[in-house]
């Protein structure tokens, strides 16, 4: 498998979410497709054939201290999007449409409400996400803060992050939503070429683009994030080479660089083939990835996820939860909480999500409901699937697996076969991966920016040595059993 292949496999965070936001796939932001199609049959098959063996459940060893908030509404679809969201047109502000996001304001507050808070200090971290939620009032986003405050305590120097889109705000609304605890904004500029905004149906143009870069710094934001898709449709080296070094000059704390996916049922998936003009192929957009990881660094910025990049002290402490594979609450349609190792998703349709709201404040009050409904009696992931989460999400971070936390969690067996896999052979032969020391701790991780675009591959085989090492370990302890049985 090429580089640019197994790049177009696995690099897909668009929500995470974002990784918590599995049906809300936008940045796994907040989850996207973290692993290609490969891995997810290597991980179905292992489920499958070591499903008796796992079903050991773990206790969270830590609580939930983020949480993550759907806020839907944008004023049209863009082209390659397929996240649960409510087009409100080029008008938001119509009396028609404010009531429609006032109801499910009032529906977002009664599903926090009720939801038990697990035992645990007060929240760390809180993400808005969509949708543009800066669409949303600041009135009414007060509320929800008001919500998460009474019910769960929000720290005082927590991280409050919320999405935007150019043409959504002006300085005084940031400052606005700065007063209620907003503290970091993430923009979706996505590129710097009028031509290609209207190819992929944003909804704002260039001028609002450098409009909206003004106002950040009017307002004195301290920290932002700023997104950019590589991979768009008749996106060239040279426009590319112009779209990361005008994210630079813009001077967020933050840039994200994405590659675009074409998602069934869009407009992108009817008129593109990936890999095909006028789409960039394959190798084009692994060049972009390359030029994406030299110049970012060059100019400064640490490339601290295979999708991200950050100032000095301005990573993502949100979606750095993600990648640890931290538990987090989740509010609104189509969002994803990861609570007591289960992942629950919530309906993505209005109509289906303002039901479930309903009928789940309902049965909470009348009988005092867990978390949400029916969780009790979801199977909480085994170990075997924990341990594959794990490494698959730590070796998205520049500093890769910590050996003496995976041995603390998944024992000497997983952490001996994840050294030897990744620091011998052809992973390492080819630079793909490589061992590294942070504050006196000896890690694993990929290269940059060879082995994060060959993250499929080195993740694929990771996790097939982990089965064989699982399978071999426990025919040893079957065959240890039996001959203590005969004598």
């Amino acid at each position: 498998m090429s580089h640019a292949t197994s790049f177009r496999l696995l690099l897909r965070w668009q929500n995470a979410g974002k990784f918590q936001k599995d049906p809300c796939r936008k940045r796994l932001a907040h989850v996207p497709a973290l692993c290609g199609q490969t891995d997810r049959l290597l991980l179905k098959e292992r489920r499958q054939s070591h499903s008796a063996a796992s079903s050991r459940e773990s206790e969270d060893t830590q609580p939930p201290v983020s949480a993550y908030i759907h806020l839907p509404f944008c004023k049209r679809r863009c082209y390659y999007c397929d996240f649960p969201v409510s087009i409100v047109g080029s008008k938001p502000q119509q009396p028609g449409i404010q009531q429609g996001v006032q109801e499910y304001i009032k529906t977002l507050c009664t599903e926090i409400e009720a939801t038990v808070k697990l035992p645990g200090p007060p929240l760390q971290t809180i993400f808005f996400g969509g949708g543009t939620p800066t669409l949303v009032p600041p009135n009414l986003l007060q509320q929800v803060l008001s919500v998460l405050r009474d019910k769960y305590g929000i720290a005082k120097d927590a991280e409050i992050s919320m999405e935007s889109d150019p043409g959504t705000f002006d300085a005084n609304r940031l400052q606005e939503y700065m007063s209620l605890g907003v503290n970091r904004f993430s923009m979706g500029v996505q590129c710097f070429q009028q031509n290609l905004l209207e190819l992929c149906g944003r909804s704002h143009s260039l001028d609002d683009v450098y409009q909206a870069i003004r106002d950040i710094h009017q307002a004195r934001v301290p920290n932002w994030s700023l997104d950019l898709i590589s991979g768009l449709p008749q996106l060239t080296s040279k426009d590319w080479q112009q779209s990361l070094q005008s994210a630079v000059d813009a001077n967020p704390s933050h840039i994200s660089v994405y590659d675009l996916q074409v998602e069934a049922k869009t407009p992108f998936a009817r008129w593109y083939e990936p890999g095909s003009h006028p789409l960039p192929t394959d190798e084009a957009t692994a060049d972009m990835y390359r030029a994406a990881s030299s110049l970012l660094q060059q100019a400064g910025y640490e490339h601290y996820e295979i999708s991200n990049y950050a100032k000095p002290g301005y990573r993502s402490q949100h979606n750095l939860g993600y990648w640890q594979n931290d538990p987090f609450y989740a509010f609104g349609v189509g969002a994803a909480s990861y609570l007591c190792k289960r992942r629950f998703s919530r309906p993505r349709t209005m109509k289906g999500y303002q039901q479930w709201v309903a009928d789940f404040a309902k049965a909470s009050h009348e009988k005092a409901l867990g978390l949400v409904p029916g969780m009790d009696s979801m199977e909480a992931e085994s170990t075997d699937e924990q341990l594959l989460d794990y490494v698959m999400l730590r070796l998205r971070l520049a500093d890769g697996i910590p050996l003496s936390e995976l041995q603390q969690r998944h024992g000497h067996t997983a952490t001996q076969t994840t050294v030897e896999t990744l620091l011998s052979g052809d992973l390492f032969r080819y630079r793909y991966a490589c061992e590294t020391m942070i504050k006196g701790q000896r890690h694993v991780r990929l290269t940059d920016p060879e082995g994060f675009l060959m993250s499929n591959d080195c993740i694929s085989t990771l996790f097939a040595e982990l089965s064989t090492a699982d399978a071999d370990q426990a025919h040893s302890a079957q065959a240890t059993a039996s001959h203590g049985l005969h004598n």
